[in-house]
């Protein structure tokens, strides 16, 4: 296996709505931003991948006007996944193990402000039995918000703490949506959107993106004095039909974990993409997290959410204490699908 880092990271400051700018203009300086970071000229790049979706967008084959943003000319090689970005850079890595890539260009966004989210998510489900009943995304988290609750992995009152931690948490994170939470109390006292969750138990809508420079071996020392190593990465997917699962564990996270090698060594930090607060319990318990792992310091998705961009953005922040020297060892969760029903985990280490 070859040693691959991330070497240098850029991502949008993460608004409800960015009504000025198309996706070509989010995210080109963002891209121009983590090609000057990393020290590679922008024709070096032996590889290219990026992540989105069609459905948000509203038109076909979206992702090739993005192309504009880097540069197609002189060709280059490049692929796309209809995914977040976090399998993006799953398949960047990829290539560079096979050895026909040392460096690769990551980058996705997601506008979803102009549709409505929650139905437009409802798509995902089976044709044929679940999604003509049209339950919204926070539908179908309110039903595994319920299981993980009545299987005594969490309450309404954690929900709420989560919440308000993840929040204030933003305040240090200055491409932050949301940065200030009302205290659990309070947030308590909120209406129901889909019992049992309320808002703060949501993630909200979020305009923005996100991208990364990888670099194999020697040239990711030579380009960086503390390159942030993938030790481990992994992505599993539990069944697509919501009654064929328990919803209050998530195996292919587990599964994840294990592959990666989360439990091959202390873990200081993970950024965890739950949508929702009750996910977060689901998940510790999944990858085996202790207590006195720091969850979210980030605010996580809870504090901003780009569709197609929030799973890569863990990875990002990760890789970003480790740079800053921070942190040691760290671990990275993206999620896609309903219910936490596709999962990968990434581990990511500083050397000395």
């Amino acid at each position: 296996m070859r040693d691959v880092a991330i070497i240098a990271t850029a991502q949008t400051r993460h608004v409800r709505a960015d009504t000025i700018h198309s996706e070509v203009e989010l995210i080109q300086p963002v891209i121009a931003e983590v090609i000057e970071r990393s020290g590679v000229d922008r024709h070096d790049f032996d590889f290219t991948c990026s992540g989105s979706s069609d459905y948000l967008a509203g038109q076909p084959f979206s992702f090739v006007m993005t192309l504009d943003a880097v540069g197609a000319w002189p060709p280059i090689s490049e692929s796309h996944v209809e995914m977040d970005g976090a399998w993006a850079l799953y398949e960047a890595w990829v290539k560079i193990q096979t050895g026909h890539a040392d460096t690769a260009l990551v980058y996705s966004y997601g506008k979803s402000s102009p549709g409505d989210l929650p139905r437009v998510l409802s798509r995902m489900m089976d044709p044929y039995y679940e999604a003509p009943l049209w339950p919204t995304s926070i539908d179908v988290a309110a039903l595994q918000a319920r299981a993980a609750i009545d299987a005594g992995l969490t309450s309404e009152q954690a929900m709420a703490d989560i919440a308000y931690r993840s929040r204030t948490s933003a305040a240090n994170n200055p491409f932050a949506q949301l940065t200030s939470s009302a205290d659990p109390a309070t947030l308590l006292g909120e209406d129901y959107i889909a019992d049992p969750l309320r808002k703060h138990d949501c993630a909200p809508i979020t305009d923005g993106g996100v991208a990364i420079v990888l670099a194999a071996d020697d040239k990711a020392r030579a380009l960086h004095d503390r390159p942030a190593w993938i030790r481990g990465i992994d992505h599993r997917a539990d069944g697509h039909h919501l009654n064929m699962r328990d919803l209050s564990v998530s195996p292919s996270a587990a599964i994840a974990a294990q592959k990666a090698g989360v439990a091959n060594g202390p873990i200081e930090i993970a950024e965890l993409h739950a949508n929702f607060t009750h996910q977060e319990a689901i998940l510790r318990a999944a990858l085996g997290l202790g207590d006195d792992v720091e969850v979210n310091p980030s605010g996580g998705p809870l504090a901003a959410n780009p569709m197609m961009a929030a799973g890569l953005l863990r990875i990002v922040e990760v890789a970003n204490r480790i740079h800053s020297g921070d942190v040691s060892r760290g671990v990275a969760h993206a999620t896609g699908g309903h219910a936490l029903q596709h999962n990968l985990v990434a581990v990511l280490e500083g050397e000395g």
